[in-house]
C-alpha cells in the first residue's frame, strides 16, 4: 500500500513539474515576466533633442542668431572701453567709423569708374561731386600705399600701427583722424602752404618790372603792392592782366624754376622734382581744378554743403578752418567769377590766384 501510494506522489509530482508549476503552484512564465520592467504605452518612437546647430536648422536663422551674439559681446566690449580707456575708446571708434566711411568711398568710386566705362564718358564730363571723389579717393591712395607696403613684411604690421598712433598726420588719411585732429591738421598743413604765398608775390613783383606795356606793368605792380600791404584785390584787377599770365613773363613755360617750385608747395605738390616734372605737374592739376570749377558752377555754391564749401576753398588756398560756411560760399563766388572765366592757357593766373585771393581774405571783402 505504501509503495503504491509513493509511486502515484512520485507521478504527481513530476506531472506537475511537467507541466512547468512551481512549488508555490504559479507558472514559471508568470514569474519571468513578474521579473522584467514593464513595457512602455505604444507610441511615436523617443528620439534625442534636436541641437541648435543640426544640419536641419534653418542657415539664416542659424546666422542671425550668430550676428546677435556678437553684436551683443562687441556692444559690451565697446562699453567697458568706453568705461575704462576712454582716450583709446575715442581713437578705436574714429579708426572703426574711418574704416567704414573708406570702404563706403572705396565702393562709391568703383560704381563711378564702372559709370564712366559703360557710358565711355570722361571726367570732366562727370558731375562736381563725382569729380570732387575721385580726386581725393586718388590722392587718398597715394599717401595709403606707401603705409600699406611697409607693413607687408612679417611683423612689420605691429611697427606701422606704433608709427600711426605717434605719427597721424603723416601717415593716416583724413578718414581716421579725430575732429579735433582734423582741425589741427589742415592748419599745420596751410602753414606749410602760407610760408609759399611770400614767394609767390615776390617773384610776382620782381618779374613784373620787365613788363614792356607800362600799363600793365604798372596795374600788375599796384596788384602785388595791394596785396602785400593787407588789402584784397577785387576780381576784375586779376581779370585786367590776364594776358600777362599766357606768354612772357607768367606762363607756366615761361615762368622761372623758382616760381614754379613755389606754386607747387601752394598746391601740395612736391617741389622736388626736375623742372620738366614740375611744370607738367602743375598744368596738370590746374586744369583739373579748372574743370572743377565748371563742374561746381553747374551746381550751383549754394547746393554746396557746409563740409563740402569748407573742403573746396581749402584745396583752393583759403584756410577754410577759421571761415564760416557763408564766408566760403561768398569767396567761392568770387573764385569761380574768375576762374571760370579763363581759358585753359590762362591756367597760371589760376595757380597765383590761390595766393592772390585767399591771402587776406575777410568774410566782409566784396570781389
Amino acid at each position: 500500500m505504501m509503495s503504491l501510494l509513493a509511486v502515484l506522489g512520485w507521478r504527481r509530482c513530476g506531472s506537475v513539474r511537467c507541466l512547468g508549476l512551481s512549488r508555490a503552484g504559479l507558472p514559471a512564465v508568470c514569474l519571468h515576466r513578474a521579473r522584467r520592467p514593464p513595457e512602455p504605452p505604444p507610441g511615436p518612437a523617443w528620439r534625442p533633442p534636436a541641437s541648435q546647430f543640426s544640419a536641419k536648422t534653418n542657415p539664416k536663422t542659424l546666422v542671425s542668431a550668430l550676428v546677435s551674439k556678437v553684436k551683443h559681446m562687441n556692444n559690451k566690449c565697446e562699453g567697458y572701453l568706453e568705461r575704462t580707456f576712454p582716450r583709446f575708446y575715442q581713437l578705436y571708434s574714429t579708426f572703426r567709423k574711418g574704416l567704414r566711411i573708406f570702404i563706403s568711398e572705396a565702393r562709391e568710386i568703383r560704381r563711378i569708374k564702372a559709370n564712366m566705362s559703360h557710358k565711355k564718358i570722361q571726367f570732366h564730363q562727370l558731375s562736381y561731386r563725382e569729380m570732387e571723389r575721385l580726386r581725393q579717393f586718388r590722392r587718398d591712395l597715394i599717401k595709403a600705399i606707401p603705409v600699406g607696403i611697409l607693413a607687408l613684411p612679417p611683423f612689420a604690421n605691429y611697427l606701422v600701427l606704433l608709427l600711426m598712433y605717434f605719427f597721424p598726420r603723416q601717415l593716416l588719411i583724413r578718414h581716421f583722424w579725430t575732429p579735433k585732429q582734423q582741425a589741427e591738421f589742415l592748419d599745420t598743413y596751410h602753414n606749410m602752404r602760407r610760408e609759399a604765398y611770400p614767394q609767390v608775390l615776390d617773384g610776382l613783383r620782381s618779374l613784373s618790372h620787365g613788363i614792356a606795356d607800362p600799363q600793365l606793368c604798372k596795374q600788375m605792380l599796384d596788384l602785388c603792392k595791394k596785396v602785400q600791404e593787407g588789402g584784397h584785390p577785387d576780381v576784375r584787377e586779376l581779370k585786367a592782366v590776364r594776358t600777362l599770365f599766357v606768354g612772357d613773363p607768367f606762363g607756366i613755360q615761361r615762368l622761372r624754376v623758382q616760381q614754379v617750385k613755389v606754386l607747387s608747395q601752394v598746391l601740395f605738390l612736391t617741389p622736388r622734382l626736375p623742372p620738366f616734372f614740375l611744370r607738367y605737374r602743375l598744368r596738370s592739376h590746374l586744369a583739373e581744378l579748372h574743370q572743377l570749377d565748371q563742374a561746381m558752377l553747374k551746381l550751383g555754391v549754394r547746393e554746396l554743403t557746409d563740409d563740402e564749401a569748407q573742403v573746396a576753398c581749402y584745396v583752393r588756398g583759403l584756410n577754410s578752418v577759421h571761415v564760416s560756411p557763408l564766408g566760403c560760399k561768398m569767396w567761392l563766388d568770387q573764385w569761380l567769377a574768375l576762374s571760370c572765366s579763363l581759358e585753359e592757357s590762362e591756367a597760371s593766373l589760376l595757380a597765383h590766384a590761390m595766393v592772390l585771393l585767399s591771402t587776406n581774405f575777410a568774410p566782409s571783402s566784396k570781389g
